[in-house]
């Protein structure tokens, strides 16, 4: 299930959109007052800027035999945006963000990565991360692969695919197949989700069905001089769950070039 092979980088991967996340205790500061020495920081790389009024999840609060729900009110996010649209940084008061929908390889990744999570370091000095997060969602397309004619299960491992690893089972008649796991892996929390889907991007339905396989690595109560660390190590599990859900074939059909 968890490949061992060397890393590689994919001429042609599939990702939709890499996202890494880091959650912090509250910094009252950062939604009262507008972010401008962290956007000055920033802005020769992140020159967009935008802020939007999030609505967080309920929150459940009380004692055991008298739990309640409570709305929690909204809050700033502030949107820092490149020039051509495809990185994005994201901050609040309780998270601060980056992703992109062009992914080529980690280190560009984490390159981009630097200045932001520096500047927020060094203006807001944070306590420690409650959560590092680092996410990869990836549309499979059989399409652009040129393996239209190839049924998922030449291309995907059984383990993630049900019923759809059988033979004699007709895709095209099956309209939900998932697998949503999650688990402990190596000190980090991988939640997956796995199956064919049909995406809809700015309001259009894409015609062809993918296989949608997103995978959500985080750590818990990790130390500021850590967090990169911790990200190259999801970075690294990212890559091994990845490896050992696909067959070689569709390995192969994604261009691997090794680093």
């Amino acid at each position: 299930m968890f490949s061992e092979k060397e890393r590689c980088v994919y001429e042609k991967n599939q990702l939709e959109q890499v996202i890494c996340q880091l959650r912090f205790p509250e910094i009252l500061s950062i939604e009262t007052n507008l972010p401008a020495q962290f956007q000055e920081a920033i802005r020769g790389e992140f020159p967009q800027y935008a802020c939007t009024k999030d609505k967080p999840a309920p929150k459940l609060i009380g004692a055991p035999g008298n739990l309640r729900m409570e709305q929690q009110p909204e809050c700033n996010n502030y949107h820092f945006g490149s020039a051509d649209g495809i990185w994005r940084v994201n901050l609040t008061s309780r998270f601060i963000s980056l992703a992109c929908t062009r992914y080529s390889q980690w280190e560009e990744f984490a390159a981009r990565l630097d200045a932001p999570l520096a500047a927020f370091i060094q203006i807001y000095k944070p306590a420690y991360f409650e959560r590092v997060g680092l996410r990869y969602v990836n549309f499979i397309s059989r399409q652009k692969l040129n393996l239209e004619n190839t049924p998922f299960r030449e291309l995907i491992q059984s383990y993630y695919l049900g019923p759809l690893a059988m033979e004699n089972m007709n895709e095209a008649k099956v309209n939900s197949n998932t697998v949503d796991l999650e688990m402990d892996f190596r000190g980090s929390y991988p939640k997956l989700h796995a199956g064919p889907g049909m995406v809809t991007k700015n309001g259009q339905q894409d015609p062809e069905r993918k296989f949608i396989f997103d995978q959500d690595q985080f750590m818990t109560n990790i130390p500021v001089k850590m967090s990169i660390g911790a990200l190259n190590t999801l970075h690294l599990q990212a890559f091994a769950i990845f490896r050992g859900a696909i067959t070689d074939r569709l390995h192969n059909a994604m261009e691997p070039e090794t680093i």
